[in-house]
Order: C-alpha cells, then sequence, then structure tokens
C-alpha cells in the first residue's frame, strides 16, 4: 500500500442495494477506505424485507446471459473489471435457460459475507438523512431511498424529485403445483428451466376477464402512476388490449405441449428462483391487484389451482434523479464534484445496469480519493452505452432505460439482423480492453 493511499480520504458509500456493494468493492480493491452505511435491519423500504446486503426485491433474473445481447454484454464488461455482483451471480446461479437467474438468498449472502470480510469496508448499520458536498461520497440508495435522503437529493440537485413505479411478481411453492397440467422446456427446445402452463383459447379468455375485472390496490391522493414500460403491471397490459398478454408475457412462440404435439393458446411461464428448484417467479406476471384477488385470478391459470403463494405481488415507489446536466460522465454532480451518483438513482432501469453504475461510481471515487483523472469507459462500450443515457443533455424527456443496442454508435457498413449482436459485443471488448490498460498505474487494482 502506497503512502498516497494511507493518506487518501475515505470514501462514503450510501446504501447496501447492488449499486452500493459494486461500489464499495471496486474502491475498497484500490486500497481506499470506505465507509459502507445501510439503514436496513434498523428501517426497512416498502419492498426490503432481509437484513442481508444486495438483497433483490423484484425478480431473480438477471436477464440474458448471452454476450450478443446488450445486457450478456454488460455483465461480461463487468467481470472483465472485476465486478463482485457478477462474482456472486456466477457464482449462485440456477437454471434459466438463456438467462443468468440466481438463488437470490445464496447471492444476498455471497456479497454480504464478501464486504464484510474486506478490510477497507466499514459497514455501518444506520440511516443517512444529510449530504455533505464537502464529503468524498457514493449516493447509492437505489430507487427506494428513504424519504430524508430523497428530501436531500431534491435540495442538492434544485429540483423536484422525479418517480416512477415498479411491481414485484408472486412466488409460489414447486409443491404445491399440479404437474399433471404442467409441461417443462425453454422456447425453441433451448432445455427445460421453464415450468409451463398450457392456456386454451377458452381459459385465456377466463383468465382476462377475471384480470381485468378484479380489485386493485388505489393509489394514494398523491400518487401518480408513472409505470417503466420495460415492467408494466400485468394488469396494465391487458387493459391495452385482448391479445396484449399473448404478444407479451403470455406468448407460447416456441413451446410445443408434448400432451397435445401443438403450440397452445397462451402460456404462463415459470422460473426457478432458488437452486433447489422449490421455489418458482410467474414470469413477467408483476401486478398492483389487491392480495386477495391475485389468489382468486392466478389460481385460474391451469396448473396453479391449488397454488400456495409465499409472496403475492406489490407495488413501490421508484426515484430516480434525472441526470443529464446535473451529473457528470465520471458520475459525479457538476456543482458538488465530491458527490458521486449510482445505481438506478442515475436513471439507469435493471439490476445488472444499477450494480454497474455503482461499478463505475467506485472506481473514480476511488481516484478522486487518490489523486488521480477521472474516466469514463468508451461510448462503444455497454457501460459507456449507459453513461451517454444518463448524461445525454439532448434528452427532452429523460426516463430509466435498461441496456440496449439503440444506446450504442451505429456499426459502420450493414449487416444482417443476426450478426449484428456479435460485432457490438467484438468492437465493445476490443475498446474495453483498450481502456483498461489505459488506466494509469494501480489504480485499476489490478
Amino acid at each position: 500500500m502506497t503512502a498516497a493511499t494511507l493518506l487518501s480520504p475515505e470514501i462514503v458509500i450510501i446504501g447496501g442495494g447492488l449499486a452500493g456493494v459494486e461500489a464499495a468493492w471496486q474502491a475498497a480493491r484500490r486500497g481506499v477506505p470506505v465507509r459502507l452505511y445501510e439503514m436496513k435491519p434498523g428501517k426497512f423500504s416498502p419492498a426490503h424485507r432481509s437484513p442481508l446486503l444486495g438483497e433483490l426485491v423484484c425478480s431473480n433474473s438477471l436477464r440474458s446471459a448471452e454476450v450478443e445481447t446488450a445486457v450478456g454484454l454488460l455483465k461480461e464488461e463487468m467481470r472483465r473489471l472485476d465486478s463482485l455482483v457478477m462474482s456472486a451471480a456466477d457464482a449462485t446461479r440456477v437454471p434459466a435457460g438463456k438467462a443468468l437467474a440466481v438463488d437470490r438468498e445464496a447471492f444476498a449472502a455471497f456479497l454480504t459475507r464478501a464486504l464484510e470480510q474486506e478490510a477497507a469496508v466499514t459497514l455501518i448499520r444506520e440511516e443517512v438523512t444529510a449530504l455533505d458536498p464537502a464529503r468524498l461520497t457514493v449516493v447509492a440508495a437505489g430507487p427506494l431511498a428513504s424519504e430524508p435522503l430523497a428530501r436531500a437529493l431534491a435540495e442538492l440537485t434544485g429540483q423536484e424529485q422525479l418517480h416512477f413505479y415498479d411491481a414485484i411478481a408472486p412466488i409460489v411453492t414447486a409443491d404445491s403445483l399440479d404437474m399433471s397440467k404442467i409441461f417443462r422446456a425453454s422456447r425453441w427446445g433451448a432445455g427445460e428451466d421453464y415450468l409451463n402452463c398450457p392456456l386454451t383459447e377458452e381459459e385465456y379468455a377466463a383468465f382476462y376477464q377475471a384480470l381485468m375485472s378484479a380489485e386493485q390496490v388505489p393509489l394514494r391522493d398523491f400518487e401518480e402512476p408513472r409505470y417503466f414500460e420495460g415492467c408494466l403491471p400485468l394488469e396494465v397490459m391487458a387493459a391495452r388490449g385482448y391479445l396484449t398478454l399473448v404478444h407479451g408475457p403470455l406468448k407460447p412462440v416456441g413451446l410445443i405441449d408434448p400432451r397435445t404435439g401443438r403450440q397452445p393458446f397462451a402460456v404462463v411461464q415459470l422460473r426457478p428462483e432458488n437452486r433447489e428448484g422449490t421455489l418458482f417467479n410467474l414470469v413477467g406476471f408483476q401486478t398492483k391487484l389487491t392480495y386477495r384477488a391475485q389468489e382468486r385470478v392466478f389460481r385460474l391459470i391451469p396448473g396453479l389451482e391449488h397454488a400456495e403463494f409465499v409472496r403475492l405481488g406489490s407495488i413501490h415507489r421508484n426515484t430516480f434523479i434525472r441526470s443529464p446536466g446535473l451529473v457528470s460522465p465520471s458520475l459525479n454532480f457538476f456543482r458538488f464534484p465530491r458527490i458521486f451518483l449510482a445505481g438506478q438513482l442515475t436513471g439507469v432501469e435493471g439490476y445488472v445496469e444499477s450494480a454497474a453504475m455503482g461499478l463505475l461510481a467506485g472506481i473514480n471515487a476511488a481516484r478522486l480519493a487518490l489523486g488521480l483523472p477521472l474516466v469514463t469507459p468508451p461510448r462503444a462500450t455497454a457501460l459507456g452505452a449507459l453513461v451517454s443515457h444518463v448524461t445525454n443533455t439532448a434528452t427532452r424527456n429523460f426516463q430509466p432505460m435498461n441496456v440496449n443496442f439503440g444506446l450504442f454508435p451505429p456499426l459502420p457498413g450493414r449487416l444482417p439482423k443476426r450478426e449484428r449482436g456479435r460485432a457490438y459485443a467484438a468492437r465493445a471488448l476490443a475498446e474495453l480492453e483498450r481502456w483498461i490498460l489505459g488506466l494509469a498505474g494501480g489504480a485499476t487494482g489490478r
């Protein structure tokens, strides 16, 4: 450890979610001391239940594992940058076809144990309610930041707090399912990782009518429903048209019911929640129905007539900052350069994207502590594309975004669609490696 490291100021990181643990890991691996604040278990958000760090409150899927997809590419970039979140995900993976899904309890335990054993990290179980612009800080409180901290952020940014709503899908026990009506398969024969509940046209019609007439949890008077398009409540999608669900989360394409030898009219897929296969998540069934309505309506699905719901769906508010013009490409505020923003607060959506923003914030907070210049990943990388999204001042109506190839610089020439993902990935990984090599000295932590 160098003299510069010994004299470097510590970094305060607020929030022990995916972004916070990744930021803490990156800073600590560069020899900078970290004080990681997490308000659990003294105080929980409306969606959190576990005292562990890195708790996944929605799906247990980190989406596609294939590097030819944008999110799969982002995962690979993070691995090459020594991501703790990706190490945890790879170590606690459960079967999910071409997706990377995890045993959420084992995943959170892995993250918690790693940071508790990291000498440079001090974990403090306290709520932070104020921000000091003079103190080197990474704000990674997540989309469910407590009200006092959200107010402090609003005061810091000088703008009204923004928000949207996200919904949680139900989880059922495996032994409560009627397997005589369910078949195992992934789309297009890619394994048998999912359970599939096939519906005839008549069964779908009955389910649809029950869903559309079911009681919903009312919003409070001051709440404005602004849902994220990529994670809409099931009933909101259904309201757009009778067949919307058949072309969305209930699409039967690529699935053949072995009992009939035909493609069903609609299919509800269940994804394993843990390695033991004792719990399953209803894929795409985010909802704001009342608990009683959920049990009644979802038991109309063939195979779920007697399902035991260990978690029912719920809705919660997600907070984010209008980052363009406020946050630099290094993820610190222009006006308050010692305060970095990370995770979904920056205006990204998704587990992997949130952790990626924590990774970059942690790297740059450590570099600032060490007196090194701040860095921004190349625009053609998945990480750089996300940074470009959250700092794009030309955006008129800034909204949270998942990583996607539409955020990347165009590829040269014209390529067949099936080859574009591979080309984006090859270009991104080549540029990432050059960027890593160009980082100064030991500041990469390698």
